[in-house]
């Protein structure tokens, strides 16, 4: 990536986490959290990669996922108030798992340290 789309990839991020915490009212986007957003060379698309508090198992990302992308015309409106950009990036969004693996993970290592010192 260029320094012009690893810029605008931040600034696309930071944005859609505040308008999903300030303007949305959607309560299945309340405990969404944006990971990482790859804005194409061209500014043409962002694929943006998502987690969930809610959960990972696929009733509840199925819903995340239906939520965003009845939201992503809304969502890209608000971007184009808010950045400076000629050219708004469509949005796709993509369910990021590794927040659930980490929290696996760091489970793991808890019974392991747990087990060892009994």
């Amino acid at each position: 990536m260029s320094r012009r789309t690893d810029r605008v990839s931040q600034q696309v991020r930071v944005e859609l986490a505040r308008i999903l915490r300030e303007d949305s009212t959607d309560p299945r986007l309340r405990l969404v959290t944006l990971t990482r957003v790859r804005v194409s060379p061209d500014l043409g698309n962002a694929q943006v990669s998502w987690s969930s508090l809610s959960g990972d198992e696929e009733e509840a990302v199925a819903r995340v996922d239906e939520a965003l992308a009845s939201a992503s015309g809304f969502l890209r409106h608000r971007l184009a108030e808010a950045l400076p950009l000629r050219r708004v990036p469509a949005l796709h969004f993509r369910h990021d798992p590794s927040m659930a693996l980490g929290a696996q993970t760091l489970e793991a290592l808890r019974r392991v340290s747990h087990d060892a010192s009994e």
